[in-house]
């Protein structure tokens, strides 16, 4: 069998890359040439295993212009025409050529489409790339789900709640201080890359394009129980952020986990999915840690579908 040989891309090699067939051709992601074209994708971030002239594994590595953190591996894909056991070995040699070149192990999201482990033909691909990663000295930490409203009609509110623009940034600040753990977070790691900014605990540092009054507060009487952040002026329109007000928690008055008809969380999400269609938003997305099962099922009951899964990995 022919050596396998891992290296760097270089300028104008864009068409290697791109010469290994798409094994999850289904899932939404950005090219490779749109990402090299926008500057987030750069060939000394891109490497690729070879045997002879045949690509059998790639990796991508994506950091956008002006970003002060380290670039994360988005794209990392094996050819699984051997034993994926053998796909599984090329996958943590290339990884682990490249984590040397780059300074060490950096943070991988494993892009999947939505069930994907319902799936045999994608959780092979899934599970290969996973194997991979773990045999490089990364470690599994949990999974989110990205899931979209794509202009379905809406729940009626239930007349329990209202719902009001946020005052000023001072309010949402109080908000956020009174919030114990957001329920929804969209763009969160890109926050964090680009700008150093933890999206759940200073939203107003990442989201500054968005004026005060497009946040939503939901009100049960006339106290404060959520809070939401719709926004327009991101990459496309999204929930970036949405909580419930621990006051509201421990009392009783809503929970987080426990969904039931004519919640604060549903009518808040109804709500701020309102706000953006009114502004002219033909599609919402909202992502959520997979673990909270009820919130989940709390956004598809909205008219949210899922689009997407990521599996995050971060050095061990």
């Amino acid at each position: 069998m022919t050596d396998l040989v891992v290296r760097p891309l270089v300028a104008g090699e864009e068409k290697l890359f791109d010469s290994m067939p798409d094994p999850l051709p289904q899932l939404r992601q950005i090219s490779y040439a749109d990402g090299i074209a926008g500057g987030g994708y750069r060939p000394e971030h891109t490497f690729v295993a070879l045997r002879g002239d045949r690509v059998v594994g790639r990796a991508a590595w994506l950091l956008l212009p002006g970003s002060v953190g380290e670039p994360w591996l988005e794209r990392f894909d094996l050819d699984l025409a051997p034993a994926t056991e053998a796909a599984s070995a090329v996958g943590a040699a290339l990884l682990r050529a490249a984590h040397d070149a780059l300074g060490g192990p950096k943070v991988y999201h494993a892009a999947l489409p939505a069930y994907w482990r319902r799936q045999p033909e994608v959780r092979a691909v899934a599970e290969a790339s996973m194997a991979a990663a773990r045999l490089a000295g990364l470690v599994e930490r949990g999974e989110r789900i990205r899931l979209s409203w794509a202009g379905g009609p809406l729940p009626a509110p239930s007349g329990r709640f209202s719902f009001r623009p946020a005052a000023d940034a001072a309010e949402i600040g109080a908000l956020v201080a009174r919030i114990v753990e957001p329920v929804v977070l969209t763009g969160a790691e890109t926050a964090r890359a680009v700008a150093g900014v933890a999206l759940a605990r200073d939203p107003l540092a990442w989201l500054t394009g968005t004026p005060p009054g497009n946040w939503r507060v939901a009100l049960d009487g006339d106290e404060p129980v959520g809070l939401a952040g719709p926004t327009a002026d991101a990459c496309f329109p999204m929930i970036a952020y949405l909580g419930l007000l621990d006051d509201a928690v421990r009392d009783g008055t809503v929970r987080n986990d426990t969904v039931r008809g004519g919640t604060a969380l549903g009518e808040l999400v109804a709500d701020a999915v309102a706000a953006l269609a009114a502004a002219g938003a033909y599609e919402v997305v909202a992502d959520v840690d997979a673990h909270r099962v009820a919130v989940v099922a709390e956004l598809e009951r909205t008219g949210f579908r899922r689009i997407r899964s990521r599996v995050v990995f971060t050095p061990a």
